[in-house]
């Protein structure tokens, strides 16, 4: 994201300074931009917009979820893909528009399928054929019915860390289409009195800066879709090319512009339409780290320096894998920055570490920064994503604040959890007594 900068050298997001925010909530802090969230909602939407182009945006929720984040999105006309119930209670609780909620997930349970259908969500992307048939029972129980995705894996591998791919032939989602799994599952669908298939989907992956694997997954996915068009007379009104667009994490990164992206599903998907005959899908599209990834920053605030002469120099803040577990699960890269003292040069590496009881918790490995002391408030960059969603209590620590700034004016949205919410689910040992009062629940 754009750094902008007071003329005490004091970084500021969405027009509040860093020294506010910090003296207000304290650190570690998440910091989100809504303007930069708008701004790459409305890169999607207005794209296919301008075209006239039938789309849905559905935001990734898993990619940061909470009340307010759904509440932003739906201002923005976004759709809502979930992955679970507390996932989809939370947009319940947001008051979000059930029937522009998606969900997924390879291994949805019966009572996740069951919350899903009393809600009335507006999709179902079925997953396996244990899900189909758990599906078509808690449907015909409830005498009801519901619109659904088949998701597929179409074979095109992404360019990404291994742990990320989604989309080729050796993945825990979807049905293959190489094997005849798509065409069985598909073929169920079609005698199901419950489900009513709309259309496909597939994800590829995440973190992609081209557009071919997209491209070629669409090609794959029209081919199927006139095969069944030609043996079933299925015509899909859903075509559901996922998310996995990427965002700069730092200098090194070059992603295209959002809605290059969108551009060019849209011109693929058009030129499909066209040259194989079928009529024109609506188009769905799933970001999430592409909508909050560059909007977010965290604020530490530093500690302990370590200097090894001759090998390197630690500097700890007081976050961690806590708050950032990406670097040690995927070696994620950020930027950083002396954020009270963008004025300064930047002469010294550092390592920036965290402070669990972990060798691997290791935020940056070589940032360039000013020298820096004690107290002085560090801003690690791009960490909308993933960061407080996968925040964790290891060695009890709190989980951080969130805080949404625009146009001059923050709010917390989610507040610092207390020692005693830490501790808020234990209970008590019990000796002696009989066997059941011993066991622990």
């Amino acid at each position: 994201m754009e750094h902008s900068t007071n003329t005490a050298g004091i970084l500021e997001i969405g027009g509040v300074d860093v020294s506010t925010l910090k003296k207000e909530y304290g650190t570690p802090l998440y910091v989100y931009d809504v303007g930069r969230i708008r701004q790459n909602a409305r890169a999607f939407v207005e794209t296919f917009e301008q075209e006239g182009i039938p789309a849905q945006v559905a935001y990734a929720s898993k990619a940061f979820s909470s009340i307010a984040m759904i509440q932003v999105a739906d201002e923005e006309k976004l759709s809502l893909d979930v992955v679970s119930e507390g996932e989809l209670y939370t947009a319940l609780e947001a008051g979000f528009p059930v029937k522009k909620i998606h969900m997924h997930g390879n291994n949805k349970s019966r009572s996740e399928l069951k919350m899903a259908v009393d809600a009335k969500i507006g999709c179902i992307v079925v997953d396996n054929f244990y899900e189909i048939a758990l599906l078509e029972e808690i449907l015909e129980e409830q005498n009801t019915t519901m619109d659904v995705l088949l998701r597929v894996t179409p074979g095109i591998e992404a360019h990404t860390h291994d742990y990320i791919l989604t989309g080729q032939e050796d993945s825990k989602f979807g049905f293959d289409l190489t094997s005849g799994q798509a065409d069985r599952a598909f073929t169920s669908l079609l005698e199901s009195t419950g489900m009513n298939v709309i259309g496909l989907h597939c994800h590829i992956g995440s973190q992609i800066f081209e557009t071919s694997g997209f491209l070629m997954a669409t090609r794959k996915l029209f081919d199927i879709m006139k095969k069944w068009k030609e043996e079933h007379g299925y015509e899909a009104k859903v075509l559901n090319l996922g998310g996995g667009f990427g965002i700069r994490y730092t200098e090194d990164d070059d992603p295209l512009s959002l809605n290059e992206y969108a551009r060019a599903l849209m011109s693929e998907v058009k030129f499909q339409s066209e040259t194989q005959n079928y009529p024109m899908p609506e188009i769905w599209i799933e970001p999430g780290r592409a909508i909050v990834g560059d909007a977010g920053v965290t604020l530490y605030e530093a500690g302990s320096v370590k200097e090894i002469e001759g090998v390197r120099t630690y500097l700890s803040v007081d976050g961690g894998m806590t708050d950032n577990i990406r670097p040690a699960l995927y070696d994620a890269r950020y930027d950083i920055k002396a954020a009270e003292r963008m004025h300064e040069e930047e002469r010294r590496t550092y390592a920036i570490a965290g402070k669990c009881c972990e060798s691997g918790d290791m935020l940056i490995w070589d940032a360039t920064l000013p020298d820096i002391t004690p107290g002085d408030t560090l801003a690690v960059f791009s960490t909308g994503a993933y960061g407080y969603s996968m925040s964790n209590n290891y060695n009890r620590f709190p989980k951080a604040a969130v805080v949404f700034v625009e146009n001059g004016s923050h709010q917390l949205v989610i507040r610092r959890e207390s020692f005693d919410e830490i501790t808020r689910f234990d209970l008590n040992f019990k000796t002696g007594g009989d066997t059941d009062e011993k066991r622990l629940y």
